[in-house]
């Protein structure tokens, strides 16, 4: 099964930020600021120095991954090209599509990851052996 999705189809969004002294605002609505309806939200925290997170991908989630607090590195693997993507600003959000692997890393001190979903969770949903993804993405070693 190949799929079309592919490390390009990720991206940052800019977020809407209402500016004042008193301190800064940003909303995000699924479907309008985001290319999906929201479903599910999940957050890290208090993730230990040099640890990793993701290692997974998705059949048909779409993500929406915020860095709310400090700051962390996502690397986007589509089995042929790979992307290392930055996130230290909470008006900034990571579009990851379907059929993207994920791992998360570098994590600051003090770091807050969300994580908005277009789906409730479904292990069904997840690849977690990155052989079987790039099986299913048509991918040979």
């Amino acid at each position: 099964m190949k799929t079309p999705f592919n490390v390009d189809a990720c991206g940052i969004i800019a977020l809407p930020k209402i500016s004042d002294p008193r301190g800064n605002l940003t909303f995000i609505e699924g479907g309008d600021h985001i290319p999906f309806d929201i479903r599910r939200v999940y957050y890290l925290y208090d993730v230990p120095g040099g640890a990793e997170r993701g290692g997974h991908a998705h059949k048909g989630l779409q993500q929406l991954i915020v860095a709310m607090s400090g700051s962390f590195d996502i690397v986007l693997d589509d089995g042929v090209n790979k992307k290392r993507i930055h996130l230290n600003r909470s008006n900034f959000g990571l579009y990851v599509c379907p059929m993207i692997w994920r791992e998360l890393d570098n994590f600051s001190s003090g770091s807050v990851c969300m994580v908005l979903a277009s789906n409730k969770y479904d292990e069904d949903d997840y690849y977690r052996n990155y052989d079987e993804y790039l099986a299913a993405r048509g991918v040979s070693k």
